[in-house]
Formats: C-alpha cells, structure tokens, sequence
C-alpha cells in the first residue's frame, strides 16, 4: 500500500529536493505541498493524506499550531515534524500539539523516508539526538515534589522494550534487536503505556531515564 505524504515547508527547494527524492522511492507518494501552517491544514482536509512532513518555521499560522489543528480534528493524518537541535522549545511544543514524530533536517534521507514508514504505520518517531536533548532537559529542570516512577508490575522482557525505547528505537527497531515481530513489540509498548499510565511514547522515553535504564545524557 503506497503511503500517501504532504509536504509543509516555507521554501520552496526543500520541498522540490524532497519531493524528487521521495518520487524515486515506490511505496511512497507526495500528494501536495503547502507553504504555510493553514495552507497545510486545508491541504490535509482536502487530500487526507497518511502523513504531514511539517516544518515547524512558516509564516503565519506556524507548524506547531498546524499540528495542534490537524491532530485535534480528528484527521487520520499523523504528523512528522522538521526540526533542528536548537529548536527544543519548537520541540516541546509540537510533542504537546500531538505530532507522531521529529526528525532533523541534516538526517540522512534513507532515515526520513524511514520514519515516514514508521509515522504512517501507527508507530512514533524521534530522531536520537532529539530524544537526548528534550530528556537531558527534562531531568535537569527542577520539578519540586516530583519522585521518581517505579517501575511495579511490569514483566523483564518488557524493561526491555522499555529500555530500547528509551534509546529511540522504533517498533521495528525494537523487534529487530529482540528477535521478536514487529506485533510483538506493538504489543509490549502498548502494555507498558496501560501499566505505567504514560500518555504516549515520549513518556516512556522519559520513565526510561528516571528509572535508571538509560544514563542520563551529559
């Protein structure tokens, strides 16, 4: 089944270089471009697309509030957000607006296309880096009265998943490092959401480093 994307960016030669590269790749289509966050956002009413590619810098309506709109609407489509390192505030507000993943603009395009993939399936997405940067700041910032989760209730194997998703790794990242299908692990990550009250994956990333499983980046 070919992943049908948009593309949402202010200039114009980022979309036209990743549009082209995305042509040359058979199971994923561009369906429409936009410049702006509400040029976006009708774009997705227009062609419900399985995925928004969103830079997060437009004019106007920017793409965090362009998330908040389509992932608030009830919209199938799920948000891949552009960002750079020195965009952590950007970051933190697009996690809260509801978007499926984050990528930098220097990855490597086999990865973009990647977590196209992986957004579209249902799974989410950070880039490492990303990852180290919201949770070396998360625990650094002080939180009075908050105490560390403890990690009651849950299996071995699924400390496991836990610490895998702790690193950034994907579902199928995850299967591939334990031997396991691609369900399997769905399955482990959704048990852990229900057992440690997480509301999404970004917060399992977090009770990863709280408790331990994973040093705290420096």
């Amino acid at each position: 089944m070919t992943i049908r994307v948009i593309l949402a960016d202010d200039q114009p030669l980022v979309r036209a270089g990743l549009r082209m590269l995305i042509e040359q790749t058979p199971d994923i289509d561009v369906v429409g471009e936009a410049g702006t966050g509400a040029e976006t956002v009708e774009l997705a009413r227009q062609t419900s697309p399985d995925v928004a590619v969103m830079d997060i810098r437009m004019p106007g309506m920017d793409g965090i509030e362009a998330t908040q709109m389509i992932t608030a609407s009830g919209m199938r489509t799920r948000v891949l957000v552009l960002t750079t390192f020195d965009d952590d505030d950007y970051v933190y507000g697009a996690l809260r607006a509801g978007a499926s993943g984050f990528l930098v603009k220097d990855m490597l395009l086999e990865d973009i296309l990647n977590a196209i993939r992986v957004v579209a399936a249902g799974d989410a997405m950070i880039a490492p880096g990303v990852t180290r940067r919201l949770i070396g700041q998360f625990i650094s910032a002080p939180r009075p009265g908050r105490r560390v989760k403890e990690l009651t209730g849950i299996t071995g194997r699924e400390r496991e998943v836990l610490r895998l998703v702790g690193l950034g790794l994907s579902n199928a990242e995850i299967a591939a490092a334990l031997y396991i299908t691609v369900g399997t692990a769905k399955t482990h990550v959704a048990r852990l959401l229900a057992k440690l009250g997480a509301r999404d994956r970004v917060q399992l990333v977090i009770t990863a480093y709280e408790a331990g499983l994973v040093p705290a980046p420096h």
